[in-house]
């Protein structure tokens, strides 16, 4: 089955910097774009950044473009999440994410790890 496992969260000061983790397992992995979602507290989930399946191509949230950047190995089955010059209002929980299939894909998701920017 699909499993994705995020780590690499924590408590950060303002102008810091966090790098997330998200291994993935159960399904193809080279064959599938990748995606970073984050939800803050009292607030929908958005899409942060995207990685098309062999990491070519890249999509930003207009909020973390010059500061985060996403990469993926397809050896190993992980996408990262690079995240500099961290602001109070990138508090939130950063999920990885997959959709799978053509006419009724399915969106799978890991189980978020907490980033807190906060001095």
């Amino acid at each position: 089955q699909v499993q994705l496992v995020e780590s690499g969260g924590g408590l950060v000061q303002p102008g810091g910097s966090l790098r997330l983790s998200c291994a993935a397992s159960g399904f193809t992995f080279r064959s599938y774009a990748m995606s970073w979602y984050r939800q803050a507290p009292g607030k929908e989930r958005d899409l942060v950044a995207r990685i098309s399946s062999a990491g070519g191509i890249t999509n930003y949230a207009d909020s973390v473009k010059g500061r985060f950047t996403i990469s993926r190995d397809n050896a190993k089955n992980t996408v990262s999440l690079q995240m500099n010059s961290l602001k109070p209002e990138d508090t939130a929980v950063y999920y990885c994410n997959v959709r799978i299939g053509s006419i009724s894909a399915i969106s799978y998701w890991g189980k978020g790890t907490l980033v807190t920017v906060s001095s």
